[in-house]
C-alpha cells in the first residue's frame, strides 16, 4: 500500500462520491430497463467499475456476494482478451470454472476508452437471469447433479466486437433458454449500463487528465484499506471458530457443516475454513470467488463502517478454502442454487465475530432470501418462469429487535411484489403477510417469519423451491433463543395436506395450494430481561401472542390488554431460581 498522502482532500473526495454514484446510475439503469421480475422487481443484479488493470474501483448499492466476485470475472475476461481489447467491445461469461458463480449470473464487460483511444476502465454488470435452459425451469434446481443439466455455459467471450454485435452467438445463446425475449431484454439493459458507466468515467477522465484519473483510483483503494486495516487493529488478535450448517443437500443428505477459523492479527484477516463439508451431489456448490464474496460481505456488515467497497478493501484478508469442498466446488459440479451457501457462510463468520464485535455482530436471520421458480408451458409451446422471491427477517440487533421482511445482508433484494406474479395469469397469491410467536425471543427480539400462499392456475405447473433452517434454526447470541423452521406446505388443512421438503421440485396442478413460511430470526439476550412494555407492545401489534408473552418473556397480559405487574414480577422472579 501506498503511504503517499492524498494531495487534495477535497477533489479526492468529489471523485470518491462521483466514481460511487457513477456505480449506482449503473444500477439505476439496469432497474429502469430490465424486462424480467427477478431483475426489475426483485433486484438481482450488480454493477461496478474497475480501473484499466481490472481493480473494482467502485460498486453500486446492490448484492453484495455477487460484487467481491467481479475480481475473479475480470481476471478471466483479461486473461482472454487482455491484449484485443477494443472500443465497442462487450464480454460476457457465466463459467463458474472461468470467473463466473452460477449459470444464471451473467457477467457483461466493457472497456471504457478515452477519445484519444486510452484504456481507462471497465463498465461491469452482473445480472441474475430468470432462466439460462436445462431441465428445471429458472435454471437454478437444488436437485441438479451437473453443471451439465444446467444450463447454456458461457465461457469469455465476445458479444459485441468493436461495436457490431454478434448476431449469431446472440441467437445460440437465446435458443437455448425458455424466454429468450427476457434474456435480450435484461442483457440489453446491461449493456445500456455499461454504457453510462463508461460514458461517465470518460468525462471524470476529462476533468482529471488519465494520469489524474489513475492516481485518484490508487488513492481510493488505499484509503479504503487504510480504514479497514485501523478496524482491524482496534479488535483483539485472536482466532475466533464457528460452525453452522444447512439442513441437507435436497437429495437426502445428512446436515451440511461450515465451519472457519477467524484470525485477527494486527491489521489483516485471515479466513480458514478447512473442515468445511466437501462439494455436494446436489447443486449447493460455490466457488472459491463467491466464498470470498460472502466473507467480504460479512465484513463489512459487522463492521458497520462506510468503508468504500473497492479491491482495497480486498486486500488485508487471506483465505484457506479446500478445494472441492461445497465452497469451492470442482466441475463438473452443479452450482445452480450456490447462493444459500454463501447465506450460511456469512452466518457462520458472523458467528465467528460475535465474541469480538459483541455490540455490532447480530443474531442469524432466516438463512437467506427463499425461492420458488415456477415454469408452465403454454398452448402454443411457449415458456413462462416466475420467481417468487421471499425475504423474512434479521436476527436481533444487539441493541434492538430484528427487522421484519427484509433482505439478509449478503443479498439486498426485494420481496416479489404480488401484482407481478399475478399478472401472469398462472398463479394467485392468498395470503402474505407475518406470522405471531416467531420471531426468536430475547432481550431483543428476532425478526418475525413471513408467510405467502399461493393457488396454481394453469394446469400444470413445474414448481422448485429453495429453502432451508427447518432443523438447523437460526442461532441466537448472548443467551437469546432460536429463531423458528421455515415451512412447505400443499393444500393446507385439506384431506391431502403435505408437508414438502424444504428443497424440492414438485408438479403442481391446477388449485393446488402452497404456504411457504420463511425461517424466523434469533434472539439477542436473555428474554426475561425484555423491558416489559416492549413485550406489551409487541402482544398489541400481534407480533406475540398473550400466551407465549408469558411462557418466553416472563410478562403477564391480562384480558383487556394490560400488564398484571404482580403476576409478571412472580414469575420472572420465579424464573431465577
Amino acid at each position: 500500500m501506498s503511504t503517499r498522502p492524498i494531495r487534495d482532500a477535497a477533489t479526492f473526495e468529489v471523485f470518491r462520491n462521483a466514481v460511487c454514484g457513477l456505480a449506482d446510475e449503473m444500477a439505476i439503469t439496469i432497474l429502469r430497463t430490465a424486462h424480467s421480475q427477478i431483475v426489475a422487481s426483485s433486484m438481482d443484479f450488480s454493477a461496478a467499475l474497475c480501473d484499466a488493470s481490472g481493480r473494482v474501483i467502485a460498486q453500486a448499492n446492490t448484492c453484495p456476494v455477487h460484487l467481491g466476485s467481479i475480481p475473479e470475472a475480470m481476471s478471466a475476461v483479461l486473461n482472454a482478451f487482455g491484449n484485443e481489447v477494443r472500443a465497442g467491445d462487450v464480454y460476457l461469461l457465466n463459467d463458474p470454472d472461468l470467473g463466473g458463480m452460477h449459470l444464471p449470473d451473467i457477467f457483461a464487460v466493457a472497456p471504457i476508452f478515452t477519445d484519444e483511444a486510452e484504456l481507462i476502465g471497465y463498465s461491469v454488470t452482473v445480472v441474475n437471469h430468470a432462466d439460462v435452459g436445462g431441465w428445471a425451469a429458472g435454471s437454478m434446481a437444488v436437485q441438479s447433479t451437473s453443471i451439465f443439466a444446467e444450463g447454456v455455459q458461457i465461457p469469455p467471450s465476445r458479444l459485441v466486437d468493436a461495436g457490431t454485435l454478434n448476431e449469431t452467438f446472440l441467437a445460440l445463446i437465446l435458443r437455448n433458454v425458455r424466454e429468450p425475449a427476457l434474456l435480450r431484454g435484461d442483457l440489453e439493459a446491461q449493456l445500456a449500463a455499461c454504457h453510462a458507466g463508461g460514458e461517465g468515467l470518460k468525462q471524470l477522465a476529462k476533468r482529471h487528465g488519465s494520469d489524474g484519473l489513475t492516481a485518484l483510483n490508487d488513492e481510493l483503494l488505499n484509503y479504503s484499506e487504510t480504514l479497514l486495516r485501523a478496524e482491524l487493529a482496534e479488535a483483539p488478535d485472536g482466532t475466533h471458530t464457528f460452525e453452522d450448517h444447512i439442513d441437507d443437500d435436497g437429495l437426502g443428505s445428512p446436515p451440511i457443516p461450515f465451519r472457519v477459523a477467524v484470525t485477527i492479527s494486527g491489521d489483516s484477516l485471515h479466513l480458514d475454513f478447512t473442515g468445511s463439508s466437501p462439494q455436494v451431489a446436489s447443486a449447493l456448490n460455490a466457488t472459491a470467488s463467491f466464498t470470498k464474496s460472502a466473507s467480504y460481505a460479512a465484513i463489512q456488515g459487522a463492521l458497520g463502517s462506510d468503508i468504500p467497497a473497492n479491491s482495497g478493501f480486498y486486500r488485508p484478508f487471506t483465505f484457506v478454502i479446500p478445494d472441492a469442498s461445497i465452497l469451492n466446488g470442482r466441475r463438473p459440479s452443479a452450482r445452480g442454487a450456490r447462493g444459500l451457501v454463501a447465506y450460511r457462510i456469512i452466518d457462520t463468520v458472523l458467528g465467528a465475530l460475535a465474541p469480538v464485535f459483541p455490540h455490532r455482530v447480530p443474531a442469524a436471520g432466516d438463512g437467506g432470501p427463499d425461492s420458488i421458480a415456477i415454469g408452465v408451458t403454454e398452448e402454443d409451446g411457449s415458456s413462462a418462469v416466475l420467481w417468487d422471491i421471499l425475504c423474512g427477517a434479521w436476527g436481533a440487533r444487539p441493541d434492538r429487535d430484528g427487522v421484519d421482511g427484509i433482505s439478509p445482508l449478503g443479498a439486498n433484494l426485494a420481496n416479489t411484489p404480488i401484482e407481478e406474479l399475478e399478472q401472469s395469469g398462472h398463479l394467485r397469491i392468498d395470503g402474505y403477510g407475518y406470522l405471531p410467536d416467531t420471531g426468536g425471543p430475547g432481550r431483543w427480539r428476532g425478526g418475525l417469519a413471513t408467510f405467502r400462499d399461493m393457488t396454481i392456475l394453469h394446469p400444470e405447473a413445474s414448481v422448485q423451491i429453495r429453502s432451508d433452517r427447518r432443523t438447523h434454526l437460526p442461532y441466537g447470541l448472548q443467551g437469546g433463543a432460536k429463531g423458528t423452521p421455515s415451512s412447505n406446505i400443499l393444500n393446507r388443512g385439506s384431506s391431502q395436506e403435505q408437508l414438502l421438503p424444504s428443497k424440492v421440485i414438485q408438479t403442481f396442478s391446477a388449485g393446488d395450494q402452497h404456504r411457504h413460511i420463511t425461517a424466523g430470526g434469533g434472539g439477542h439476550g436473555d428474554p426475561f430481561t425484555r423491558e416489559v412494555d416492549g413485550v406489551l407492545q409487541d402482544v398489541l401489534d400481534e407480533k406475540v401472542t398473550v400466551a407465549r408473552a408469558a411462557c418466553d418473556y416472563g410478562v403477564v397480559i391480562t384480558a383487556d390488554g394490560a400488564v398484571d405487574t404482580s403476576a409478571t414480577r412472580a414469575l420472572r422472579s420465579a424464573s431465577r431460581l
